[in-house]
């Protein structure tokens, strides 16, 4: 592996590029028009313009992408996360033109996308999984027979994606073909394809998820979990590490169940197991895996001090984990908070616009991964993260002490951001006692 493009934009291109440059590898990335001042096009070696601002004609032009990378000699392709990182058939491209996908094969990138068949998976290595359909559905009357049986109140998801589009909450027979239609059309626009699954709702559950690794020769580890459960219609908006809610008994059952799977399917590279909580019974069910690197992956690397991304680059070049063999240890306590162009006020409206003030914080302790810089023009075509502050403590307390801190020093003006938003959330007390919800959000903040 000499050459990589990286198939993405923003932080995330960013992201990668500094892994790159850290094992010696050239970077190619591409860019929209919308993104001709976007930093990750001065930060690598090349950069090719792809095409027009919107993703279609972009970032998800498949056939442009492999273009780039063949005509510039890449030899190998990361997708970051998003855009096109879970397509089964753009890897599969990839793999046809001797591209090496820094990612898992096809096949387990299809495995996992497809949620019925992940948890068909998921059953068979013994991983408990939530009450739900064996299919997917695209026929509203005969999923609302699978939803009798199922039980109501039911979630409905998109088959073939996440971050929350195509997903909604039936709390009884006589609202579930209304929600279906818009579940269905929604997951239709957002990936293609209509298919919805059916789960059982259970209220007030926390999000966790715990980081995996596999390699080439077999061997499956986990890096601990993250708690994700301040979230946004089912969008994560802070993330911390490790879960506040969990023992130490439970902590390792639920990462023993990850490495189960990803050890069942000999999954490669890096992947995201995630779980629903129920504190009060102290049980967790899988939910979904996702085959790419998260958005917050940063967390586990505060905690672990491992480079999950340059991670990811000696895997795909068919290197061994390069973990110890009793496992990777966890030290204190990080949390992250996604700094996004959103106006929390309108119901977190996306805020497009000129950043006129941009200063972040320069602490202890406290990182930083971003794109934009004062007088970048936030596009309205893409994700609205502006950036990702990270912080790190002895203690869950110091943690939070030194993000509120981190919080009182952020500059930012030109457009509404998410800042005041974190502000409320790390002084507001069921946040400190640990007991916020995946609905915790809409239920405590009005204009959620």
């Amino acid at each position: 592996m000499k050459r990589v493009l990286i198939a993405n934009r923003g932080e995330i291109a960013l992201r990668i590029i500094r892994a790159c440059r850290k094992l010696h590898l050239e970077t190619v990335a591409v860019y929209s028009q919308a993104d001709d001042n976007c930093a990750h096009v001065w930060a690598a070696d090349r950069a090719v313009r792809i095409g027009a601002a919107p993703a279609a004609k972009s970032y998800l032009d498949t056939q442009a992408i492999l273009q780039v990378a063949l005509s510039t000699g890449c030899d190998a392709l990361h997708p970051g996360y998003g855009f096109l990182s879970e397509r089964a058939d753009f890897a599969a491209k990839c793999q046809a033109e001797n591209i090496t996908f820094i990612g898992p094969s096809p096949e387990a990138i299809a495995m996992m996308g497809d949620k019925a068949e992940a948890r068909r998976t998921a059953k068979r290595f013994g991983v408990p999984v939530v009450p739900g359909s064996e299919g997917a559905f695209s026929d509203a009357e005969a999923a609302l027979q699978a939803a009798k049986a199922i039980g109501y109140p039911i979630l409905l998801k998109a088959l073939a994606g996440g971050g929350g589009r195509g997903m909604r909450v039936a709390p009884d027979a006589g609202s579930f073909v209304a929600l279906f239609a818009q579940a269905r059309n929604e997951a239709q626009a957002a990936f293609g394809d209509g298919g919805i699954y059916l789960e059982r709702f259970i209220p007030k559950v926390r999000h966790i998820e715990v980081q995996v690794f596999g390699d080439m020769h077999g061997r499956a580890m986990h890096l601990w979990e993250r708690d994700c459960s301040v979230q946004r219609r089912h969008q994560k908006l802070v993330e911390e590490g490790p879960s506040p809610v969990l023992d130490a008994r439970t902590r390792r059952a639920i990462c023993e169940a990850a490495v189960k799977l990803v050890a069942g399917i000999g999954y490669v590279g890096a992947g995201t197991v995630e779980f629903i909580y129920d504190a009060s019974r102290k049980e967790f069910y899988f939910i979904e895996m996702n085959t790419r690197i998260q958005v917050e992956h940063p967390v586990t690397e505060m905690l672990t001090g491992v480079d999950l991304v340059a991670e990811q680059l000696r895997v795909a070049a068919g290197e061994r984990l390069s973990f110890p063999a009793e496992g990777v240890q966890a030290c204190g306590h990080a949390i992250e908070l996604r700094i996004n162009a959103e106006d929390p006020v309108r119901g977190f409206l996306p805020a497009p616009g000129t950043l006129s003030k941009w200063q972040p914080p320069h602490l202890q302790g406290v990182r930083f991964d971003s794109h934009v810089y004062r007088g970048y023009s936030v596009p309205s075509f893409y994700d609205s993260l502006l950036g990702k502050l990270i912080v790190h403590g002895n203690t869950r307390d110091e943690a939070i002490a030194r993000a509120r801190l981190a919080l009182e020093t952020f500059g930012a003006e030109g457009l509404a951001t998410t800042l005041q938003f974190h502000r409320q959330v790390l002084e507001h007390a069921d946040f400190l006692d640990g007991s916020v919800h995946t609905r915790w959000v809409e239920t405590e903040f009005a204009h959620a």
